[in-house]
């Protein structure tokens, strides 16, 4: 089966960096696209706290992330995807494992490569890796995250 695109979801953490060998081996291997996403949390969902939270605020906020979370995916790529010949950044706004299994949907992924658990996980396999894996009709590579202790 011929692997074309793959999906690398990422946080930005230490934890989500653990399927880096294994997206790096598929590039390697299989020189597939690498669609690398990172979904930034819907501020406009949230209570009110620290003043006024009005949606100018709540724009110039998610403005602002939008931006940082271009320069890090930026950044990532050009680190430890250079020998990728293609890679494609996406950001999206929402529930992470929404946004991960639309993006694999829409773009036709192959496969999803992503750590059992994020930034937050504090179980053997976080509530994103387990919705992802649940819901989705394509191979999903699951990267076992050390436990720390």
């Amino acid at each position: 089966m011929p692997i074309k695109k793959v999906l690398w979801p990422t946080d930005f953490s230490p934890n989500s960096e653990y399927a880096l060998p294994y997206v790096q081996s598929l590039t390697e291997k299989y020189q597939p696209e690498i669609h690398v996403l990172y979904v930034i949390e819907d501020l406009a969902h949230h209570e009110s706290w620290y003043g006024e939270f009005n949606e100018s605020r709540v724009k110039k906020l998610m403005n602002w992330e939008k931006e940082k979370a271009e320069e890090r995916l930026e950044q990532l790529c050009e680190k430890h995807m250079a020998g990728c010949p293609l890679y494609i950044k996406h950001t999206r706004v929402g529930d992470p494992a929404r946004e991960i299994l639309d993006l694999a949907e829409n773009e036709k992924m192959d496969m999803i490569v992503m750590a059992s658990k994020g930034s937050k996980g504090h179980f053997e396999y976080g509530s994103i890796a387990e919705k992802v894996s649940r819901n989705t009709k394509i191979p999903v590579m699951m990267i076992p995250v050390p436990n720390k202790t």
